[in-house]
């Protein structure tokens, strides 16, 4: 049986005053984080905050698209997408 993965669509905030899942904003997930657009750190950062609130590895959770925009898609292993919203209680 092959692992369980999702893509999600998120809206990413940087620069915010913390990392937090806001809430949908139509089919995407807004996701704000501390670190700024700079160098792919919002993006390192929001991975990372993702891996840690859904309780998986830091490498299960890539950005598969949208790495220098707002818009992104991001790539999950290990969970399916009910699991993912279940996690992250959206």
């Amino acid at each position: 049986m092959p692992a369980a993965q999702c893509t999600l669509a998120l809206k990413a905030i940087p620069n915010a005053p913390r990392h937090e899942v806001v809430g949908w904003l139509g089919a995407a997930l807004k996701v704000k984080v501390h670190a700024p657009a700079l160098e792919g750190r919002a993006n390192d950062a929001l991975c990372e905050f993702l891996a840690d609130q859904l309780a998986l590895p830091r490498r299960a959770v890539t950005v598969a698209r949208g790495g220098k925009s707002r818009q992104k898609l991001v790539h999950i292993d290990g969970l399916g997408l009910a699991d993912v919203k279940a996690r992250l209680g959206v």
